[in-house]
């Protein structure tokens, strides 16, 4: 990482400070969401003891809550925006705008669905809904389920992996027995 590129405490405030004094989307570095991510990775690997521990808390602390706040408000710009300026857009923000997209599809399908009579159709996706599969990590012991596909699943040991219909899937999250699991690259 070059040293221009580098992420500090003082130049993620300069920027969110610059960001939060303008109405549009400003330009930055295009790997500045990895950068920010490595300066508060290694924060976080960094060993100290009494005082120095809690000012290294204390600025990770600081850099989520600038992290947070300029993330929100370019996020707003760009929802807000009618004449965008996509060249000034991170890559990591057009990944949140192009599920924003596929949800506002997901929405006119239905719609159209409704308006049109296609009762079926909507059976269809509901079903499908439900029986799609979700992976998710076992917090508890579980015995054997009958998924919403009727398929067998399980019995399952604590932190078990194991991919089941997102119906199930959800009804074990909301009783934190289960967490989805996040793949990452």
């Amino acid at each position: 990482m070059s040293e221009s590129n580098s992420v500090d405490i003082s130049s993620l405030h300069q920027i969110v400070l610059r960001e939060t004094e303008n109405d549009s989307i400003l330009e930055i570095d295009p790997n500045f969401y990895r950068n920010l991510a490595n300066f508060i990775g290694n924060l976080r690997k960094q060993e100290f003891d009494g005082v120095e521990n809690k000012i290294k808390n204390d600025m990770i602390e600081m850099a989520t809550k600038l992290t947070t706040l300029l993330m929100k408000i370019r996020l707003d710009k760009i929802s807000k925006a009618s004449d965008l300026e996509i060249s000034h857009l991170l890559d990591e923000e057009k990944f949140i705008l192009d599920s924003q997209e596929d949800q506002k599809e997901r929405e006119d399908m239905i719609l159209s669905a409704m308006v049109h009579g296609k009762s079926k159709f909507l059976e269809s996706l509901a079903q499908n809904h439900k029986t799609k599969k979700v992976v998710i990590r076992f917090l508890n012991e579980v015995d054997e389920i009958i998924g919403a596909d009727l398929e067998k699943y399980g019995p399952f040991k604590t932190e078990d992996i194991a991919t089941i219909p997102y119906e199930n899937a959800q009804a074990l999250i909301a009783k934190n027995i289960a967490t989805k699991v996040h793949w990452e690259d």
